[in-house]
């Protein structure tokens, strides 16, 4: 799914490219026929010939990027790196489901294979200490902004733990003495418990990482577009000020540079928000859906 993403942003990074060459040489052809007129410096033109060439050595490097992913992504589906992929390589960034209102139920993370590995030894050492785990599990919710208090999940987790814990723990005694073999056993169940609960946090941490770096991301995102909107606003009144000859052309080249820049910024922020949305789905093994909306 992360190669199929890049492939996507590789091709709207390329088709960026194209149309912003596009404009540099519509630009270029412009300053060519004041120059003609005794409009403009000659130094212009030199400026914009090299934004121009920039743009199309980026280019070179974009069709380089995806052809490189495109052959990772065909190796993964089992073809030969030299198809073309035209029938699978996708055309626009996938569009991402909205994370739930109410927060990410953290029972979800019990579908992680490491989680199951380490519940299926608590059972092994004790039925009963499973069958309370799975019964009384809190219900709780994962959120970026629960991130903003300090190990929330995991010490409601850990108190949770305590409170049926002690009991189905406490120390048998057999004839007013502890046995020996009871002992062994009660130390290994306290131990898959506690190597539980180390699965369970770090299963809290992973999933809680990707929820704020999804947020964190998303404002970042917005901060692009509003930037995109201002440099084009000003590069737009650059180059009427420049039509006018109130402006010199080095501003106006400046501002048509950022804008291009900022969008192709704009598309790689695109991209890492789909791969911290794949992170969030990797830490929870799965999508957001519970057993029972899927039944549903």
């Amino acid at each position: 799914v992360r190669t199929w993403a890049r492939v996507a942003e590789a091709q709207k990074q390329l088709a960026l490219v194209e149309r912003q060459i596009e404009t540099n040489q519509k630009v270029l052809d412009l300053l060519k026929n004041r120059f003609g007129t005794g409009q403009i410096r000659g130094v212009d033109i030199l400026r914009q010939r090299q934004l121009l060439e920039s743009t199309r050595e980026q280019k070179s490097t974009a069709e380089a990027n995806l052809k490189v992913l495109q052959h990772e992504l065909s190796v993964l589906l089992g073809q030969s790196p030299q198809d073309t992929l035209r029938n699978i390589s996708p055309e626009q960034m996938p569009e991402l489901p909205p994370l739930p209102e109410t927060g990410v139920p953290i029972d979800l993370v019990q579908r992680r294979p490491d989680v199951r590995s380490a519940f299926n030894l608590v059972k092994a050492a004790d039925r009963d200490l499973a069958s309370a785990i799975s019964n009384q599990y809190p219900r709780l919710t994962l959120s970026a902004s629960l991130t903003s208090s300090s190990n929330t999940a995991g010490n409601l987790f850990e108190e949770w733990a305590t409170s049926f814990a002690g009991n189905l723990l406490a120390p048998i005694f057999r004839g007013g003495e502890l046995s020996a073999e009871v002992d062994r056993l009660e130390a290994v169940k306290k131990q898959r418990l506690y190597e539980y609960g180390q699965t369970i946090l770090t299963a809290f941490q992973e999933v809680e990482d990707a929820l704020i770096r999804e947020q964190k991301q998303r404002e970042s995102i917005a901060r692009l577009e509003e930037q995109v909107t201002l440099a084009e606003q000003a590069y737009n009144q650059l180059r009427l000020e420049y039509l006018n000859g109130t402006s010199n052309y080095l501003d106006v080249l400046t501002a048509l540079d950022e804008v291009q820049q900022l969008r192709r910024n704009l598309l790689t922020a695109e991209l890492n928000l789909i791969e911290y949305r794949i992170g969030l789905y990797r830490a929870l093994a799965g999508s957001f859906e519970t057993e029972r909306e899927n039944e549903d």
